[in-house]
């Protein structure tokens, strides 16, 4: 597994980045049995210490989890245990899909772009064109509908867009406000 372990304005030592690898190996052992990639980063929050982890699954799965304390290894074992918690729940349905791909999942790039408004309440803007203050590029995902629900709940997002494997429409799947999932398959 190939661990890229960071600090935002905090010194990580090499005791703690051994620490990381060992306890976040062994949770991943437990789950995933190919080589995956895993993103660590460290921050301060006033007097917390708060750490974020991404994990890459083989199967194109990303796992996310965050722990908060005043410690910054009490922090990462907090991350930890709530992934650990995340993939344990996910295990079986990890399993199932990884007997039943032969070939990781396939990535295409679309660009992702975030609008901005100026906050002013007209009646009639001057310029129907909105400003785009900030350009990235984004990986849609080619998932079957329930590892689309799946993904979508071990990174806690509230929407994702994938390519459906069975007929590679672009699909949505989505949290409703009453807590069930959407989805739009338009075809």
């Amino acid at each position: 597994m190939r661990y890229q372990i960071t600090g935002k304005q905090i010194d990580i030592g090499e005791a703690l980045q051994t620490h990381v690898k060992d306890e976040l190996g062994a949770v991943m052992e437990k789950y995933s049995q190919r080589p995956t990639d895993a993103n660590v980063v460290f921050s301060r929050d006033a007097h917390n210490h708060v750490c974020e982890a991404t994990v890459h699954l083989s199967s194109g799965l990303t796992a996310q989890a965050k722990g908060t304390a005043t410690e910054i290894y009490a922090a990462f074992d907090a991350c930890c245990e709530k992934m650990d918690k995340q993939l344990r729940r996910y295990k079986r349905r990890l399993k199932d899909h990884h007997r039943d791909r032969p070939m990781p999942v396939e990535f295409a790039g679309a660009p992702s772009y975030i609008l901005a408004s100026d906050g002013a309440e007209e009646d009639e803007p001057e310029s129907l064109q909105p400003i785009i203050i900030a350009e990235m590029e984004m990986r849609i995902p080619s998932l079957s509908a329930g590892e689309a629900v799946m993904q979508m709940e071990l990174t806690h997002a509230n929407v994702l867009v994938f390519r459906n494997e069975r007929h590679g429409g672009l699909n949505v799947v989505y949290r409703r406000d009453d807590g069930n999932i959407g989805w739009i398959d338009p075809e």
